[in-house]
């Protein structure tokens, strides 16, 4: 196969995957509408948003409406939008360290967003001045810099930067613990651990007005910069001799990961594994070149969360599972399959 039908080829799974991505997460985004302690029927979902669209003017009861359109749905689509900067994070961070387990969660970078967004919680720190989501992207930030730190730059391999994120996972997850056990009240800590977890309960649509701002200029930026992942995918050395300015590109990228990271942190908590299994999956179907990855890692990992939020409502009877524990549930073995076919060949 020439290198343009691999083009075409590549290009046509996309669009395909784009569309059935498209139409799937629609139904999946109506069923997350409806399912709930209060059951809704699809029908009047559908005539709930058009009414909250203004398109129509359909009577249904309030409370519906209400459920609907004020809770539910905003839910819906900020689970999207969490699980689509979340998978793009991974592809990126996979190109720059060249390593098939990279992803937030694993480099400790969740757990430093979480670590400053606590901060600014309990401990007030940058009261007024300081916003939730400027203290997690501090606390991401100063993750990837301890990471970098631990993993001594380009003199060190792929497991050794893994390494390197573990190590300053437990710190900064030790951190917040401290913050919270030692600052907080008895009810203070036990909504910020299972926030910490990952729950989509307390979104609104301002929530979703940000985060789509942030997920859209993450995706653009990142399809600005695919050829240069492209290029990271060979190696620092043969990235520079292709052109790319590395120490830049590099920069930027982490910051934008940070950014849509430590967004998605402060909204809706410590999500692990949507970055490391998201990527594998896309790659599998549109193939390794990231103008095409990145696009299929947004959609796909949008459905991936709003299935794993429908999930986390209706394993337990009555109760909602916090959706970290589900993503992990699938992420784990995920890992484990990874680290199994890169150990070294005998």
């Amino acid at each position: 196969m020439s290198v343009s039908d691999y083009t075409r080829s590549g290009a046509g799974r996309l669009a395909l995957l784009l569309t059935l991505s498209l139409l799937i997460l629609g139904i999946a985004v109506a069923f997350a509408t409806a399912i709930g302690d209060y059951a809704i029927g699809l029908r009047t979902v559908v005539l709930a948003v058009t009414n909250g669209l203004g398109l129509t003017g359909a009577e249904i009861p309030p409370i519906e409406q209400s459920v609907v359109w004020d809770l539910r749905l905003s839910r819906a689509l900020i689970a999207a939008l969490a699980g689509a900067g979340l998978a793009i994070c991974g592809a990126v961070l996979q190109a720059l360290l060249r390593n098939a387990l990279a992803e937030p969660f694993v480099l400790g970078v969740s757990a430093g967003a979480s670590t400053g967004a606590v901060a600014v919680i309990v401990l007030g720190v940058g009261a007024g001045g300081l916003s939730l989501s400027m203290g997690a992207f501090a606390g991401a930030f100063a993750a990837f810099a301890l990471v970098a730190l631990l993993s001594n730059g380009a003199t060190s391999g792929p497991n050794h930067t893994i390494l390197a994120g573990v190590a300053a996972s437990q710190l900064f997850n030790a951190l917040t613990s401290y913050i919270v056990t030692t600052s907080g009240n008895a009810q203070q800590a036990r909504d910020v651990m299972f926030w910490l977890l990952g729950s989509f309960g307390g979104v609104r649509w301002p929530d979703f007005q940000l985060l789509t701002l942030v997920v859209l200029a993450g995706l653009a930026i990142c399809l600005l910069m695919a050829r240069s992942l492209d290029a990271f995918t060979f190696g620092d050395e043969d990235a520079a001799a292709l052109g790319v300015p590395v120490a830049r590109i590099r920069l930027l990228l982490f910051g934008v990961t940070a950014m849509l990271t430590a967004t998605i942190v402060s909204m809706v908590g410590a999500i692990g594994f949507v970055g490391l299994v998201v990527p594998h999956a896309a790659r599998y179907v549109v193939g390794p070149m990231h103008m095409r990855l990145i696009p299929a890692c947004a959609a796909v990992g949008a459905i991936f969360m709003v299935l794993a939020d429908i999930a986390s409502r209706v394993i337990v009877t009555q109760q909602t599972i916090p959706i970290g524990v589900v993503t992990a549930l699938i992420g784990v073995p995920f890992f484990a399959i990874i680290l199994y076919r890169s150990r070294p060949q005998s």
